[in-house]
């Protein structure tokens, strides 16, 4: 039974920026899906130009639209769409996700009988069916490190250098974790009004990260569940940004998600933040000074972009004073 002052089961909160065609194919999976579940469906548009807004008042008079005037990022967006959450437990979905099966009456009974968790989410996979990380650890410095050596990729299945995505565990096993991806997630109402939700300080990457891990200090668990199904092409979009890292999108691309890696670090470990970036510097330093001898033009051109990856982590370091504040937004 709802308590009083929640008028639903589940408030889906939705932002979107310039996705309207990924975004009507997403809300049409929520109301196809939802069930005798009592649903609240929340769009944050983040001054999209592509006719985003007007869509869903069109097609989806059922769904509360908020426009936000400048891009609010992806954490901010949501505190704004938070403000107006009446549902038990608010699903975190990403516009170019979509919920298959019987995702939310599945998330919400998972929750139900582990009143111990606090935050929950599910198997995410591309449309061909393709596995992405769906259930990760809480970034360290040696994860960052094997993550940018390749060897987290080389060696797949090993518990040490496979730790950041947890690419050693079965997808198909209940889990409990330390944080899950933002595109699909459940979290308790009343643990959201106690902890908060996003830090406003993370414009992009990096703020589900430390959410779960206000969540985790105050008491309460984070689980994988992979009965829970959700389509998510956002793995094929970043792939086609770090295929294009320096150029002008890819760049400042780079550079958000190193003030954020250095917000996370400073936040929660301290001098960690001036550790985190000389082994990144270090990394491309040494990968420059092995291409940038070579003959073979690409690895030459590899080279320039390494030098390229030292400069904006250390612009990265001066626009948040090495971690300690974040630069006027939107970034």
């Amino acid at each position: 039974m709802i308590p009083a002052f929640f008028q639903f089961d589940v408030t889906v909160l939705i932002v979107s920026f310039n996705t309207r065609d990924v975004l009507r194919e997403c809300l049409q999976s929520v109301f196809r899906e939802k069930g005798s579940l009592r649903v609240q469906v929340i769009v944050v548009d983040n001054a999209s130009t592509d006719g985003s807004p007007a869509m869903v008042e069109q097609e989806f008079q059922e769904v509360q639209l908020i426009r936000s005037e400048v891009n609010l990022g992806f954490g901010p967006a949501n505190n704004l769409g938070f403000q107006s959450a009446n549902g038990r437990y608010v699903v975190l979905l990403n516009s170019d996700a979509f919920l298959t099966g019987e995702s939310l009456a599945r998330s919400v009974a998972h929750m139900d009988a582990n009143p111990g968790a606090g935050l929950g989410g599910g198997r995410l996979i591309g449309r061909d069916g393709s596995w992405q990380p769906s259930a990760r650890m809480f970034p360290t410095v040696v994860s960052d490190l094997l993550v940018l050596s390749g060897l987290a990729a080389r060696f797949p299945r090993s518990r040490f250098f496979g730790r950041a995505d947890r690419t050693w565990a079965s997808p198909m096993e209940a889990a409990e974790v330390d944080w899950i991806p933002g595109a699909y997630v459940i979290v308790r109402n009343e643990l959201l009004q106690s902890i908060g939700l996003f830090d406003p300080r993370f414009f992009l990457y990096y703020e589900e990260v430390d959410l779960c891990k206000r969540v985790k200090n105050a008491g309460h668990s984070i689980w994988y569940w992979p009965d829970i199904s959700i389509v998510h092409i956002g793995g094929e979009s970043s792939r086609q940004v770090r295929s294009l890292q320096l150029s002008r999108t890819g760049a400042q691309l780079t550079l958000w998600r190193m003030r954020s890696m250095l917000l996370y670090y400073r936040k929660h470990h301290g001098l960690y933040a001036w550790l985190a970036l000389v082994v990144e510097t270090v990394w491309y330093w040494l990968r420059w000074q092995r291409r940038r001898w070579s003959k073979n033009p690409d690895r030459r051109a590899s080279a320039r972009s390494d030098l390229h990856l030292i400069s904006i982590l250390n612009q990265a370091w001066r626009d948040t004073m090495g971690g300690r504040f974040s630069p006027a937004q939107p970034w």
